[in-house]
């Protein structure tokens, strides 16, 4: 489900490990939750990984782009279920993407990165392209079946169909992180059933006007 990893532009010469790119993203979050964000550095992801540092070079910049290429392969492993109707679908990518937050490596990967790029442009850009934008590909594969299905309307206006389509991962990602990650409460199939009622009545009611 697309790369697995976004470092920088291609070299030639020596191809690179597909192991060794896993092995240095798990190095990372393994880092990341034993030291921290200010105490992680390329070297000690190295050591655990098991390669050089200049191999990390090679392939990162610096820190920053490890750390989201780490993260971004986490969110990647998501799946949109086929269950047969929108609703079920959205609970059961609410359930998995709840379960996402709650591993310890993706939480603290998280809060780390967002938290250092409140002062990184940059690094939020990275965060938009490598993480936000890759999963709204979960929206648009939802809608689009739910559209075929009936459930919910064309929009032939190309720009009005790409902002709901933001406003629907805005909406889905910025309750279930907030749930998991701020209020520090589960997210059962209660709460996905009753959260995903809401979410549907909006865009049924956004639908009609």
């Amino acid at each position: 489900m697309l790369s697995r990893s976004h470092p920088r532009s291609p070299r030639t010469g020596r191809p690179r490990s597909a192991a060794a790119d896993e092995a240095i993203l798990e190095a990372t979050r393994a880092s990341l939750v034993d030291l921290g964000w200010s105490k992680l550095t390329m070297g000690d992801v190295a050591t655990r990984a098991g390669v050089a540092k200049t191999t990390l070079y090679r392939r990162w910049a610096g820190k920053n782009e490890l750390v989201v290429d780490a993260v971004a392969v986490l969110f990647d492993e998501l799946e949109l279920p086929d269950l047969g109707s929108l609703s079920a679908d959205v609970q059961a990518v609410v359930l998995q993407f709840a379960a996402l937050l709650e591993r310890p490596e993706t939480r603290t990967a998280l809060m780390a990165v967002v938290a250092e790029s409140t002062r990184d442009e940059a690094l939020r850009t990275r965060i938009r392209d490598s993480i936000v934008d890759r999963q709204k590909r979960l929206v648009l594969q939802g809608r689009r079946r739910a559209q075929e299905r009936g459930e919910l309307p064309v929009e032939p206006d190309e720009g009005a169909a790409s902002t709901t389509a933001d406003l629907i991962f805005d909406v889905i990602a910025g309750a279930v992180v907030h749930r998991v990650l701020v209020s520090a409460e589960s997210v059962d199939a209660d709460w996905a059933r009753r959260f995903t009622v809401l979410l549907l009545a909006g865009l049924g009611a956004a639908a009609s006007t």
